[in-house]
């Protein structure tokens, strides 16, 4: 998934003509703009919410992504599941998982996910697909693996469980690590520096 937080329509519609497909933004509104741009129109583009989702974000959130990777609470979920229906639409979600239990970060701690992941997988409108994390900042990409590993550990626990179909999905990794993530069972990687950037460092 290419990440264009930072990017504008124009480079957006550059890695589209490349082949591009998916990609993922940190803020309703940069989405809502973006996707509206004349620059973008005819242009086949899977849109990801992968920043924090504010509740009152949510009608517009599950009119404008067809997929929102950062659903980081039993309210959130609660809120987007309510404006799903009403659309009539079911939308495909990950949960955030904050692995680490960094304060300062959104998600789920991994005991309270699964606690609370019948409640989730039970709302009507979304359809749980998997689990997404932000790795902690290291300084190498090798310093991510444990945070990866355990992402890899909840999905297999949660499915353990058997309170719904296996979750499909991973999103994990960045243009510093990704490769790391990959080998941990990463199915989505968010690259945006190395796309945009040209480059990888």
């Amino acid at each position: 998934m290419a990440a264009s937080k930072y990017a504008d329509a124009e480079g957006i519609r550059a890695l589209a003509l490349a082949g591009q497909a998916v990609f993922g933004e940190n803020r309703v509104q940069d989405a809502m703009a973006k996707s509206r741009s004349k620059s973008l129109a005819g242009q086949k583009i899977e849109w990801h919410l992968i920043g924090h989702l504010q509740g009152n974000k949510s009608r517009a959130a599950a009119e404008t992504f067809d997929v929102v990777q950062s659903v980081d609470s039993l309210e959130i979920a609660a809120e987007l599941s309510r404006r799903a229906v009403a659309l009539g639409r079911v939308v495909p979600v990950l949960l955030q998982v904050n692995v680490d239990e960094d304060p300062s970060k959104h998600g789920f701690y991994t005991g309270s996910l699964a606690a609370e992941f019948g409640s989730l997988v039970a709302l009507e409108g979304l359809r749980v697909d998997g689990l997404m994390t932000i790795g902690a900042q290291v300084g190498t990409a090798e310093a991510a693996r444990p945070t990866f590993a355990a992402l890899r550990a909840a999905r297999a626990r949660l499915d353990g469980l058997g309170l719904a179909p296996p979750l499909r999905h991973l999103s994990m990794g960045m243009s510093a690590d990704f490769e790391v993530a990959i080998e941990e069972g990463a199915t989505i990687v968010r690259v945006g520096r190395a796309l945009f950037d040209g480059e990888m460092k």
